[in-house]
């Protein structure tokens, strides 16, 4: 299965459903708490091609969005195919 990085911010709601998701599915996943770090904050916004919310989701390097954007993917059972090596 493949890396999942995420960028959260502490208290975040969508960070917290996302990562719970993530951890249901069994996936690894590199955290990366931004929410107080300009220098990681600006790495996530030039990572995601702009998305300045939390959380910001890879998958390996592919930008996939945010928790909304990563729950369609799974009601549309395309998340499990982005996740298997």
């Amino acid at each position: 299965m493949k890396t999942v990085t995420v960028y959260t911010r502490a208290f975040c709601p969508y960070c917290i459903r996302a990562l719970s998701l993530l951890k249901k599915k069994n996936v690894n996943i590199n955290q990366i708490n931004a929410g107080m770090d300009a220098k990681l904050r600006k790495e996530m916004i030039q990572r995601s091609g702009g998305g300045s919310t939390y959380p910001q989701i890879f998958i390996e390097d592919m930008h996939i969005g945010g928790c909304d954007e990563m729950v369609a993917l799974d009601r549309a059972g395309k998340l499990d195919l982005l996740l298997a090596a």
